[in-house]
């Protein structure tokens, strides 16, 4: 049957920022899709704690005022997405996230920033897993393939409808969706397993990583460096949210 006829997590935030060293948790959400129909759906809205930016509201639509008078506190919130997540990873369903290592990683940085357990602790220190990334995959399997790589962009290209860019549901189903699209045009990555497909989309995060690196270097950025960790990093560096 495949994986991407089974129970996956949709999973996406949106933020104060593109950097997950300090960006913060806005809105989130969990869905629960198989066969690319949407079962159920956990949403969150955080008062962050900062400002939101005005270029990150005009993104998502979440101003300041709004988030201060309706949303939980950012701590809560961090803690009970993290919570949902890796219920999911303990009973083996794959979470799909669009640039997993951005959402991941910014949510591990809301954890310490909280002093809250790690995901990695609530796993009992297995890392968090498996993950699916469609950006990832979709990098590596058609990697010649000119243009964005942005989930609007790579919605059009696989024919999956994005009813809301940028709103946290909306954006989870659509990866959700977007995986299981990528996998019915590529059977080989239909035919992995999830655990398979997981350790091969870290090989094929780190060969990216290190051509993108070897680019920016015959640029003329000599000390350019790219982490090629995925899907999580503690040292949050790069990736910038590729969504916008």
């Amino acid at each position: 049957m495949g994986w991407h006829r089974e129970l996956l997590i949709g999973f996406d935030l949106e933020t104060t920022g593109t950097d997950p060293r300090e960006a913060r948790i806005v809105t989130g959400a969990v869905i629960e899709v198989r066969g690319s129909e949407p079962l159920g759906r956990r949403e969150w809205l955080a008062d962050p704690g900062v400002e939101i930016p005005a270029d990150a509201v005009a993104v998502h639509g979440i101003s300041n005022e709004r988030a201060a008078r309706e949303g939980r506190p950012a701590d809560q919130v961090a803690d009970a997405i993290a919570t949902v997540l890796v219920d999911h990873w303990k009973a083996g369903v794959p979470v799909v996230a669009y640039n997993a290592a951005f959402d991941l990683t910014l949510l591990a940085a809301e954890l310490r920033r909280h002093a809250l357990p790690s995901l990695r602790e609530r796993l009992g220190g297995l890392d968090p897993a498996p993950v699916i990334d469609p950006y990832t995959i979709d990098r590596s399997v058609d990697r010649y393939r000119r243009g964005k790589r942005n989930l609007e962009a790579v919605c059009r290209e696989y024919g999956v409808r994005l009813d809301a860019a940028h709103d946290a549901t909306a954006d989870a189903l659509a990866a959700a969706r977007l995986a299981c699209a990528i996998a019915d045009r590529h059977p080989k990555v239909a035919a992995l397993g999830p655990a398979d497909l997981h350790r091969r989309q870290i090989e094929w995060y780190a060969e990216w990583a290190a051509d993108f690196q070897s680019f920016l270097r015959r640029k003329g950025d000599a000390t350019a460096v790219v982490d090629g960790t995925w899907p999580l990093r503690e040292s949050a560096g790069e990736p910038a949210d590729e969504r916008v």
